[in-house]
């Protein structure tokens, strides 16, 4: 069974100006005008020229001036070490120092120590300073692995900042824009800039409107994945299960942010949905019996071996293998190579993890926390969702590349963890899960009975940190990986806080408004 986009054109895709021509018009200008700000200003003042960069990004609008981006970046970068190049204070050498780390530019974090006293302390920065010691914790973010002085750097301005009740310093401190997803902190970024000035007027105004053109593109897309999901049938089969394809299909549209990316993204909500769906069988539906045989049959592909299970169990594994070959049959027609093979193992090693889980808790005996880490990561489901993302893009593939994706590349590994300790730190426990499938904070507590709960949340925070640290150094070293799927994996770690956690995060209120506003938009439409 093979489930088409729209009219089953895999390239079909959602353009400007498929919307309003006025909109389009304005919209084509006004980024014109925007590129022309830019390049004007950042010609005659470089730290201007850095602000504009950071205006853009926080407003989600700097896709459209990638080449004018890139080409001042690089010009900072080999003026980044020349003893000729302008003195900048801290305000300055932070965000230069974020903006190339972050476009994957490997810069020394010993360009701080210029703001260090004879003792080594960050005494030279004075506690009055918000903006430089906002943009030097912002800068902190991307530190790696035994990098002391960014560490140092983001303890002493978060020590200081804490001092300033303002609500910018308040959200820089809790959702720094490295780790934030900036499409859904616009609005709070826009309360807090001067939108008198002329430039980020401009800016503001494009950002608005670019808005406005990706909430269509995103109603149209979740109209695709409503009837898709319609037609499938699951939801009516599988009482038990999750029926939430908007919420799904809103990991697609974070991580793939780039609106031509249309297609993409509804084939990719395809699998998402299936990996919430499996992991319901295996913690809410199935016998430990049940899951084996599903997982056998997952093995070795083969529907006959399912012929014991319940109805409900076969026809997911169906939908499984029939929208697993959809989507390598469309991979296939658009860049020539079939993933069935990569795509198949990714779902043999998830079932494989799931089973493994189902089995420790049906014995009632949790493993040590470092074993239920290594599986748990697998059993996150990044692994199948960034494999199927991967040939979605369709940049870069060939055997090395192929192999190493398919064999849970560290980029891969480190997003899971993460997704995986942010999840099992219970923040938010979704309200229709009422199984049990562990945590590794209940594993860790079990093996170290005598520290407080409080002590071992400290603990998975840590190890979060800690595999931030280590997926900055994968976005900085050389990879087979194209730089689209490099940052969609930086936009899964991004998007983790805003899924897992309903507290006071800016961002999810935003994420909640847009879901809402697409929601309105699909009950308007009939099916």
């Amino acid at each position: 069974m093979a489930f088409p986009i729209n009219d089953g054109n895999f390239s079909a895709s959602f353009h400007l100006p498929s919307l309003e021509n006025e909109l389009c018009l304005r919209h084509g200008k006004m980024v014109k005008e925007a590129g022309c700000i830019l390049s004007n200003t950042a010609g005659k003042d470089p730290l201007e020229g850095l602000v504009m960069i950071d205006t853009l990004q926080r407003l989600g609008i700097d896709y459209h001036l990638r080449e004018e981006i890139e080409a001042f970046l690089n010009t900072q970068y080999m003026n980044f070490s020349s003893p000729n190049h302008l003195p900048l204070d801290v305000f300055g050498v932070a965000l230069r120092f974020r903006l190339l780390r972050q476009e994957g530019y490997n810069v020394s974090q010993e360009v701080f120590n210029n703001f260090k006293n004879e003792e080594g302390n960050f005494h030279l920065i004075q506690e009055n300073d918000v903006k430089g010691l906002m943009a030097l914790y912002e800068a902190s973010q991307l530190s790696m692995e035994s990098e002391d002085i960014l560490d140092e750097a983001g303890e002493f301005s978060a020590k200081l900042l804490n001092h300033h009740e303002s609500e910018i310093v308040a959200n820089t401190l809790k959702h720094p824009y490295h780790k934030s997803l900036a499409r859904f902190m616009v609005k709070n970024f826009l309360n807090n800039i001067d939108i008198r000035n002329e430039n980020i007027k401009v800016f503001s105004e494009l950002a608005k409107i670019d808005c406005e053109i990706v909430r269509s593109i995103h109603q149209k897309e979740i109209l695709q994945i409503s009837n898709w999901w319609k037609d499938l049938g699951l939801a009516k089969e599988l009482k038990f299960a999750r029926d939430q394809p908007l919420k799904w299909h809103m990991w697609s549209m974070s991580v793939l942010i780039d609106p031509n990316l249309s297609e993409q993204r509804v084939e990719l909500t395809k699998p998402i949905s299936l990996v919430y769906i499996i992991d319901d069988i295996f913690d809410l539906y199935g016998t430990l019996n049940d899951l084996s045989i599903f997982t056998e049959a997952v093995n070795e592909w083969d529907l006959t071996a399912a012929n014991q299970l319940p109805e409900s169990m076969k026809i997911s594994l169906k939908a499984l293998f029939d929208i697993t070959e959809s989507i390598s049959t469309k991979i296939l027609e658009k860049h020539g190579w079939n993933p069935i093979e990569s795509l198949q193992k990714s779902w043999k090693k998830l079932c494989n993890a799931f089973l493994e889980e189902a089995k420790w808790f049906a014995s009632g005996k949790l493993p040590k926390p470092e074993e239920y880490l290594r599986n748990g990561i697998v059993s996150s489901g990044v692994h199948v969702v960034l494999v199927h993302m991967f040939f979605l893009l369709g940049q870069g593939i060939n055997k090395e590349t192929v192999d190493f994706v398919v064999g849970f590349p560290p980029i891969i590994s480190f997003t899971a963890t993460i997704l995986r300790l942010w999840d099992d730190l219970g923040t938010a426990k979704d309200e229709n899960q009422d199984g049990h499938d562990g945590s590794y904070l209940e594993c860790y507590i079990r093996e170290h009975p005598n520290v407080t709960v409080e002590r071992a949340r400290e603990h998975v925070s840590h190890l979060i940190c800690d595999a931030w640290k280590k997926l900055n150094q994968e976005c900085l070293s050389r990879s087979p990986f194209s730089p689209s799927f490099t940052k969609a994996c930086l936009n899964v770690a991004r998007m983790i806080p805003l899924m897992y956690s309903y507290d006071d995060n800016p961002g999810l209120a935003s994420l909640k408004e847009h879901m809402r506003s697409l929601a309105a938009h699909l009950e308007s439409k009939p099916f």
